[in-house]
């Protein structure tokens, strides 16, 4: 019980000093060795929480979150460097997302038991219309097989929770809904309106969705 107060303390601070690091002004001596330090090591603090947690069952749910966290920090690595690397941080972020739909599925014997998928479709068929106009043409395939990775995680947590139930399962499904948030304010802030809490409100649901997965080991 320590050792999880522990690690949600500890990613809790860092991740509130990298987002303060984020509103620092650009000349700021030390801020970008800020963000450096503080962005990785809060999805290291979460990806330790999860191997630390007792073994679950099925014993490969443990190791398929472990995996996506650690692509989740190679996104996380690309995003932060100087250079545009959205590109490569979007392609990692698919492979997280595709390995958390693999671990909530080893907990779901049926395929297809709950209607809540529709919500889920809806709301992508509405975020692409929004966001189409704002997307680049050599962006468009990736932007539009991420989105759809997304709302599949999204809807096989809801699975997950539907046929299984209890805490750990509805802590991953609230995870992928706080992911899908994270994802949707990114979007919005880099392909049709910027704002300048962005930041703030895509990497507080980001972390808040890692914790909430790993917490459901």
């Amino acid at each position: 019980m320590i050792r999880i107060v522990l690690l949600t303390l500890l990613p809790l601070i860092t991740g509130i000093l990298h987002i303060r690091a984020e509103y620092l002004p650009v000349d700021t001596p030390g801020r970008q060795r800020q963000i450096f330090l503080f962005k990785p090591l809060t999805t290291i603090l979460i990806l330790l929480l999860a191997l630390l947690a007792p073994r679950p069952e099925p014993p490969l749910y443990q190791v398929a979150i472990v995996i996506a966290l650690l692509f989740s920090l190679g996104g996380d690595i690309f995003l932060m460097l100087p250079q545009d690397r959205f590109l490569f941080g979007l392609a990692s972020f698919l492979v997280a997302h595709l390995v958390y739909i693999v671990a909530f599925s080893l907990r779901t014997p049926e395929l297809w038991t709950s209607w809540g998928v529709l919500p889920l479709l809806l709301y992508g068929a509405g975020m692409t219309a929004y966001l189409w106009p704002g997307v680049k043409r050599k962006m468009r395939l990736p932007v539009l097989l991420y989105i759809l990775a997304i709302l599949v995680m999204a809807w096989r947590g809801l699975e997950q929770w539907s046929q299984v139930g209890g805490t750990a399962a509805l802590l991953a499904f609230t995870g992928t809904l706080f992911f899908v948030a994270s994802d949707s304010l990114l979007a919005v802030n880099r392909f049709r309106r910027p704002f300048y809490l962005a930041q703030a409100f895509v990497l507080s649901t980001y972390y808040l969705a890692q914790w909430l997965i790993a917490l459901s080991i």
